[in-house]
């Protein structure tokens, strides 16, 4: 941890983190089904705005079809769209797939780069995608950002900012290594489960009591009541 901040909010953190790996375990784990780094490169770039598990649903038929690097390759891109349709921007993610599985064969001999600098030059590989093959192929140290890492780490006040590289960097500065990893798929479970984006369960929430968001707005009902009752 190389941020400046106080030793109070160093115990805070390592608490919180202490309290996801008891409540969701230490398990490394990845929701997309895949047998193959490229099969979870391909997955990856099809979870853009879609569900693990619709993108599971359609993977499940799509690897079948698709049996090699080669087969996505040559694919007829107005084929592969009417494959991938339901997992939304499907014309981009079709032109992504073939042009990325193109460069795997072409320039990597259809092994996926271990690299984040190689791995965000393929196409439809953004820095999420990239850390995710890092992370979970290569189990290197890495941080992946999604809708549910932005949106907790930002109630957990472990980040101020909205673009998710800046956020990447924030928790790169206040997570250990060893944690880096585990802690997108801690917060991706609690995410679904508990603190829900549209209906979050803070009162039941075992991070309550250490979410400055929810601290936040305890205080703001207790000043509320307190105007009320002195009217």
């Amino acid at each position: 941890m190389s941020k400046s901040i106080s030793k109070a909010e160093k115990e805070r953190i390592a608490v919180i983190l202490e309290l996801l790996d008891k409540e969701y375990s230490t398990e490394i784990k990845i929701y997309l089904n895949h047998e193959t780094p490229w099969q979870l490169l391909i997955a990856t770039i099809l979870s853009a705005q879609c569900t693990d598990d619709r993108v599971n649903l359609v993977t499940k038929d799509l690897f079948k079809k698709y049996k090699t690097l080669e087969d996505f390759a040559n694919a007829d891109i107005r084929e592969l769209e009417a494959d991938i349709h339901s997992t939304g921007f499907y014309r981009n993610k079709a032109k992504n797939i073939i042009q990325c599985t193109k460069t795997l064969i072409s320039e990597y001999g259809g092994e996926v780069p271990k690299d984040i600098d190689e791995l965000t030059k393929l196409a439809g590989v953004g820095r999420k995608t990239a850390n995710v093959i890092r992370g979970n192929i290569y189990k290197e140290p890495s941080i992946v950002v999604d809708t549910h890492v932005k949106r907790i780490s930002r109630k957990l006040g472990f980040t101020k900012e909205e673009d998710p590289e800046k956020i990447e960097y924030d928790l790169m500065e206040i997570l250990p290594k060893d944690h880096w990893i585990l802690y997108n798929i801690q917060i991706i479970t609690h995410g679904r489960t508990i603190c829900v984006a549209r209906s979050p369960k803070c009162e039941q929430c075992f991070l309550n009591s250490y979410c400055k968001s929810f601290q936040s707005a305890s205080i703001c009902d207790m000043k509320r009541n307190k105007n009320e009752q002195k009217k």
